[in-house]
C-alpha cells in the first residue's frame, strides 16, 4: 500500500490524518492474482439456479477488484439485499477459485451472530458467481472514520466491542479472518448509532488449534509482526484489532510510513507512540487496551474473549465480569437440554444441509478428531475444548458426552456432532422444517403419531421410550389430542431454544455448585 505523507522518521503527528486519499486504499498484500491460469468451469462444484429469476439486479453499490455489488430485489417479496458478482475470468488460478468456494463456506459456517453481514444463497452462471447478502446502506466504517477523525474513549469502545466479538466468534468457531481493516465493516444504515456488521471473509481460512500459516496476506497498515515473520496464527486478528482501537482514539495509524516496505519495518519495530497529541489525555486503562492487543509477542498478546472482559471495555460499556462460553461448546450444551425429538430432528436438518453450509463443522470435527477414527472420544472432547480455551470439569464432560451420543455407542459420531453443533439460525429456513416434520410422519398424515414418535425413538435407542414419549406430549403437544402437528412441531423448534439453553447452563451450575461443595466436605 503505497502512501503519501511524512517522510521516514517523521513525528507521528505529522503525518496525514488516516484516511488521506493514497493510492491503493483497498489494496492489500497478497490482492492480486498470482499468476496466469485457466478459466474454470465451475467454482461451487454444483448446479444453481440462475440468480436473475428470484432476484432482480439493479443499481451498482460498489465495486472491487474481483467484482461489482449491486442492490439485488427478491422478484416475490419485493425485500433489497445486496448481491456480489464475482467475474470468472479474473479467477486466473486454482487458489483464486478455491478462496471463492471457502469465502462462501465460512459466511454459512459465522451465521448467527448478529454483527456479522448474512448470506441468502450462492449461484454461478457462464460468466459470475453471485453472493446474495444482507443490505448495509450505512457504507464503511473507514469512510465513517475519515469523517469523524477519532473518536471519544466511549465511543471507540463500543465500535472496538463490537469488532472484537466478530473476531472471537470467528475464533470460537475455528475461523482466521486475515483482513481486518475499517473497510471490512458495513453500517447497516445512515444512522449515528447504525449496527456495525462484517464483511468480506475473501483471505478467511478454517485453522485448527496451533495451526501456523506463513502466507503474508492482509492490508499493509493492519498486517502483525509475526505475518512478517511468515510464522503465525489467529493472534494476528487481535494486532489487526489494536491497530483499528488505535486509530479510533487518535486518527492516525500506530505505524507510519511513505511505502509498504517502510510500514513494515516501522511495524516490526513496534514503537507505539502515546506521547503526541491526543494521547496524553487519553485513559490510561485505554492506553492499556491498546498494549495487550498490539503486544508484539503473540504468545502474550492478548485473546478475544481476554480484550472483552478488559476494565476499559467494562468501564465503558457492558461486558460481563463472567468468562464468555465457546460457541461450539455453548451450542452443545443447548443441545444436551433438548428433549429426543428435538435433537433426532436437527440430526435430520444436519443431514441435509449443503457442503458448503457444513464446511466449518467438518473442520471443527476433525480437529477435535485427534485419532482420525470419525469418532469423539471423552478424552478428545476434553483435550479439544482445552485447547479451544474453554476447559470443562469432568463431570460436565460426561454429561455432554452422553447427551449428544444419541446411539449410546460411548462416543459421539459425525452426524450427532453436527447434530449439536448446527447453527441454530437453519431453523428460521421452511425447507428444513418440513424435511425433518416428514421424516417423522411416515404415513404423510400430517401429524406425528405416538406409535410414529416411538418408532423413529426406538431407533435412537436408549432411555425408557414410554417415559420419553409422554415427556414429549406434555412438551409439544399443546391442544392435547394425543399427537403432534407441524405447528406445535415448529413450535417445538424455535420457541424452546434459549429455554434449552438455559436448562443447560442451570444443569452446568448446579454440577458446579456440587463440586464446590464437595471440595470443602459438605457431602
Amino acid at each position: 500500500m503505497g502512501c503519501g505523507g511524512s517522510k521516514p522518521g517523521s513525528k507521528k503527528a505529522e503525518a496525514p490524518k488516516y484516511g488521506a486519499k493514497v493510492p491503493g486504499k483497498d489494496a492489500g498484500v497478497g490482492a492480486v492474482a498470482k499468476g496466469a491460469g485457466k478459466l474454470t468451469n465451475s467454482v461451487l462444484g454444483k448446479e444453481t439456479e440462475d440468480v436473475t429469476n428470484i432476484y432482480t439486479l439493479g443499481r451498482v453499490l460498489g465495486r472491487g477488484q474481483f467484482g461489482t455489488t449491486r442492490l439485488a430485489v427478491h422478484k416475490g417479496t419485493g425485500k433489497e439485499y445486496a448481491c456480489k458478482s464475482i467475474g470468472k475470468r479474473k479467477l486466473l488460478t486454482a487458489e483464486d477459485v478455491e478462496d471463492v468456494r471457502r469465502e462462501v463456506q465460512i459466511m454459512h459456517h459465522l451465521e448467527g451472530h448478529p454483527n456479522i453481514v448474512k448470506i441468502f444463497g450462492a449461484y454461478e452462471d457462464k460468466h459470475s458467481v453471485h453472493l446474495v447478502m444482507e443490505l448495509c446502506s450505512g457504507g464503511e466504517l473507514f469512510d465513517r472514520i475519515v469523517a469523524r477523525g477519532h473518536y471519544t474513549e466511549k465511543d471507540a469502545a463500543q465500535l472496538i466491542r463490537t469488532i472484537v466479538s466478530v473476531v472471537a466468534h470467528c475464533h470460537h468457531l475455528g475461523v482466521i479472518h486475515r483482513d481486518l481493516k475499517p473497510e471490512n465493516f458495513l453500517l447497516a444504515d445512515q444512522s449515528e448509532r447504525a449496527e456495525l456488521k462484517a464483511t468480506d471473509f475473501g483471505l478467511s481460512a478454517f485453522f485448527r488449534p496451533g495451526q501456523v500459516y506463513s502466507e503474508i496476506l492482509g492490508s499493509a497498515y493492519y498486517i502483525a509482526p509475526e505475518v512478517l515473520r511468515r510464522h503465525y496464527g489467529k493472534e494476528a486478528d487481535i494486532w489487526s484489532c489494536g491497530v483499528m482501537l488505535y486509530i479510533l482514539l487518535c486518527g492516525v495509524p500506530p505505524f507510519w510510513g511513505e511505502t509498504e516496505p517502510q510500514i513494515f519495518d516501522a511495524i516490526l519495530k513496534g514503537r507505539l507512540d502515546f506521547d503526541s497529541d491526543p494521547w496524553p489525555a487519553i485513559s490510561a486503562e485505554a492506553k492499556d487496551c491498546v498494549k495487550a492487543m498490539l503486544q508484539p509477542d503473540p504468545r502474550r498478546r492478548a485473546t478475544a474473549d481476554t480484550i472483552l472482559q478488559h476494565s476499559w471495555m467494562r468501564e465503558n460499556g457492558t461486558a460481563s465480569d463472567r468468562p464468555l462460553d465457546n460457541v461450539i461448546l455453548t451450542r452443545m450444551r443447548g443441545f444436551a437440554g433438548m428433549n429426543k425429538l428435538k435433537k433426532e430432528a436437527l440430526k435430520v436438518i444436519a443431514a441435509g444441509m449443503s457442503p458448503e453450509e457444513i464446511a466449518g463443522l467438518h473442520s471443527l470435527f476433525q480437529s477435535l478428531d485427534l485419532d482420525d477414527t470419525k469418532t469423539i472420544t471423552l478424552e478428545e472432547l476434553a483435550e479439544g475444548l482445552r485447547k479451544q480455551g474453554s476447559p470443562v470439569a469432568q463431570k460436565e464432560l460426561e454429561l455432554l458426552l452422553s447427551s449428544i451420543d444419541i446411539d449410546a455407542s460411548g462416543t459421539i459420531d459425525y452426524e450427532e456432532f453436527l447434530a449439536a453443533t448446527v447453527n441454530l439460525s437453519q431453523l428460521e429456513k421452511e425447507e428444513n422444517m418440513y424435511r425433518a416434520f416428514a421424516h417423522f410422519d411416515t404415513d404423510n398424515s400430517g401429524f406425528i403419531t405416538e406409535d410414529e414418535l416411538e418408532a423413529a425413538l426406538r431407533r435412537t435407542g436408549g432411555g425408557n421410550l414410554q417415559t420419553s414419549i409422554r415427556e414429549i406430549l406434555a412438551e409439544v403437544d399443546k391442544d392435547g389430542d394425543g399427537r403432534i402437528d407441524y405447528q406445535e412441531f415448529c413450535d417445538m423448534m424455535r420457541g424452546q431454544t434459549k429455554h434449552a439453553i438455559e436448562i443447560a447452563t442451570k444443569n452446568r451450575d448446579e454440577l458446579q455448585s456440587r463440586a464446590s461443595k464437595f471440595r470443602k466436605g459438605a457431602y
